[in-house]
């Protein structure tokens, strides 16, 4: 597949609705950043491409082309479903605007959302993104992004969602980031600067008595 998409495109053919057509959801992730820009955006108004098992710069690039395709069509019903596709390169933003539209996202396009993105939502926007779907996020909560994203939340806030998400934060409690361990040579630059220390206070000291 990925010779004959090379030949096609090599031999000056247009990446058109018909070629995209037949690419389809199988080989949308054998176009490379060159490949992708060839795209015009209204060639996605008849034509889908899946990019959801894509690399992330290919899902960005895709949703990008694919909300100027359907720009005239933001504040219609019918937006969601043409722009769904693509939503694994949305930002956060964009999801937080959809939360307001009642698209009961699906849970398997949620968790193949932007991870940025995915995590820069609040409980409310996600109980509002998912709406009918809601009760499939306790089915996630143990694996990622999902788990992630439950461990930055207030404990308090994921129980107003009422469908028993566990693992957030308790009030009072803050979450800790363990920071990497240094490398032996800077373990024995510290140990060094540790030993000197004592050394280096007294003679400060001594020079502030003195002056």
């Amino acid at each position: 597949a990925s010779t004959i998409i090379r030949r096609y495109i090599d031999l000056g053919n247009a990446l058109n609705a018909t070629a995209l057509n037949a690419i389809g959801g199988n080989y949308t992730c054998l176009l490379n950043a060159t490949d992708l820009a060839m795209i015009d955006p209204i060639t996605l108004k008849l034509a889908t491409l899946n990019s959801s098992g894509c690399l992330q710069f290919t899902k960005d690039i895709l949703y990008d082309k694919a909300k100027r395709a359907f720009s005239d069509q933001h504040y219609l019903p019918a937006y969601y479903k043409l722009i769904e596709p693509y939503l694994g390169g949305a930002p956060g933003v964009d999801l937080k605007a959809l939360s307001k539209d009642n698209v009961n996202m699906k849970i398997s396009t949620f968790v193949n959302l932007r991870e940025d993105s995915l995590l820069s939502l609040t409980p409310s926007e996600v109980r509002d993104l998912l709406g009918s779907h809601l009760g499939d996020l306790t089915k996630w909560q143990n694996k990622p992004p999902v788990q992630k994203w439950v461990r930055r939340q207030k404990q308090s806030e994921l129980d107003q969602l009422h469908i028993g998400l566990t693992g957030g934060t308790q009030e009072g409690y803050i979450n800790v980031v363990v920071p990497k361990l240094p490398s032996s040579a800077s373990l024995g630059a510290v140990a060094m600067m540790l030993h000197l220390l004592p050394s280096l206070l007294i003679s400060f000291l001594m020079m502030s008595v003195l002056s």
